[in-house]
C-alpha cells in the first residue's frame, strides 16, 4: 500500500459536475479555493473545452481542442471563491440546461503543481523557473498570445532514450515528435526551451502547467498496449479521480476520465481535449483502488506495442503514519 504526504488529495484536485442555468451561478462542492480550472460542456453541441488560472486572469481562457489565441470573456467563469468558482451567462461554460464537467487544481509546491508564464526570447536554450523545488514530469505548454501555436506537452515518459527530445501536442491527434525542449531535462528549479515558436517566440507570452509527482496523490507514468480486451493493469499507488491517457505511437484522439460522470467502471464517459464533441460512453477502462486497467482493445488506449502515457490524479488509501484517508 502507497504511503502520501498528501493526506486529502480532493483538497487540491477535484472534478466537480453542474447544470447550467443560462444566466449566472456559483458552483460549489470543489472543496478548495481553485488556481487552475478547466471546463467542459458534457452535450452534444460542440462547445470547445475552456482553461482558466489565477496567473492570466479570470476574464481569459485557453481552449485545448484548438490553436487559438486566449478568448476574452467577462461571463465565462467570472471568479474563483473559497469552495469554488462563479460562471456567468457564456455558452461554454453555462448553457441553459446542459451539464459541465470542471476539473480543479490548487497550485501548491506541497501538491506538486506549478502554474508559470513567461516571455521568449527566440533563442534555444532559455530556461523557465518554477517552483515546485523537485523535477517536474509533466509540462503543458501554450502560447496565449497567438492563433498559430499548438499546445506542447512534455511527458517524462515519452520516447526510449532522452524524453525532453519529444513531445505531445495536446490540441492534435499526433504521435510524439521531436523537439521543443532543446535536448535538455528539466531540473528542480527550470525547465529549457528551444527557439520553437510554440514554446520561444521572441517577444510571445507563454503559460505553462508544470506537475510533480506526489506518492499516493498524482502520477505521470506510462504503460506498453496489449490489444486485447483484458488490458494491462496500470499501478498508480492511489485511486483515480482523474485521468488524461495519450498514446503516443500513433495518431489518437487523447482521452480523458474521471469518478464523477456517469458510467464510471462501466461503460465510462470519455471526453477528449483535442475535440470540442459531447462525451462518449462506449470505452471502459476500470478504475481501482490502486490504479487503473483498460478493459478494450480500442487503440486510444490499449493498442498493442505502444508507448501510453498519462497523468492520474487521486487518493491512496493509506496516509502519513498509517492514517486511512477517505477523500473522493
Amino acid at each position: 500500500m502507497a504511503y502520501t504526504t498528501v493526506n486529502n488529495g480532493s483538497l487540491f484536485m477535484n472534478p466537480k459536475l453542474y447544470t447550467g442555468n443560462g444566466s449566472t451561478q456559483t458552483i460549489t462542492g470543489v472543496g478548495f479555493q481553485p488556481d487552475f480550472t478547466w471546463i467542459k460542456g458534457r452535450n452534444a453541441g460542440g462547445e470547445s473545452h475552456r482553461l482558466t488560472d489565477v496567473v492570466r486572469g479570470t476574464g481569459y481562457n485557453l481552449r485545448t481542442n484548438s490553436s487559438s489565441a486566449q478568448d476574452s470573456s467577462s461571463n465565462m467563469l467570472t471568479s474563483w471563491n473559497s469552495d469554488g468558482f462563479a460562471v456567468g451567462a457564456n455558452d461554454a461554460s453555462n448553457k441553459n440546461t446542459k451539464n459541465f464537467a470542471s476539473w480543479n487544481w490548487k497550485e501548491t509546491a506541497t501538491a506538486g503543481f506549478d502554474i508559470v508564464s513567461y516571455t521568449g526570447n527566440g533563442s534555444a536554450g532559455k530556461t523557465v523557473a518554477h517552483n515546485l523545488g523537485v523535477v517536474p514530469q509533466m509540462i503543458i505548454v501554450k502560447r496565449y498570445n497567438d492563433g498559430t501555436a499548438s499546445w506542447m506537452v512534455y511527458h517524462h515518459k515519452l520516447g526510449t532514450t532522452n524524453p525532453s527530445d519529444k513531445y505531445l501536442s495536446l490540441d492534435t491527434t499526433a504521435a510524439q515528435d521531436n523537439g521543443g525542449w532543446n535536448s535538455t531535462m528539466p531540473t528542480s528549479s527550470v525547465f529549457t526551451v528551444s527557439a520553437d515558436q510554440r514554446v520561444n517566440a521572441n517577444g510571445a507570452s507563454y503559460i505553462a502547467y508544470v506537475f510533480a509527482e506526489k506518492q499516493g496523490y498524482s502520477k505521470f507514468g506510462s504503460f506498453t498496449g496489449n490489444g486485447n480486451a483484458d488490458g494491462p493493469f496500470v499501478y498508480t499507488g492511489f485511486k483515480p479521480a482523474f485521468v488524461m491517457i495519450k498514446n503516443a505511437s500513433i495518431l489518437t484522439n487523447w482521452v480523458m476520465i474521471d469518478n464523477k460522470r456517469p458510467g464510471f467502471n462501466s461503460n465510462n464517459y470519455f471526453l477528449s481535449p483535442n475535440l470540442s464533441d459531447a462525451e462518449t460512453t462506449n470505452y471502459e477502462l476500470e478504475i481501482l483502488s490502486n490504479g487503473f486497467k483498460p478493459l478494450t482493445n480500442l487503440s486510444w488506449i490499449n493498442e498493442s506495442g505502444s508507448n501510453i502515457i498519462y497523468m492520474a490524479f487521486g487518493q491512496s488509501l493509506v496516509g502519513t503514519n498509517n492514517i486511512p484517508n477517505n477523500a473522493f
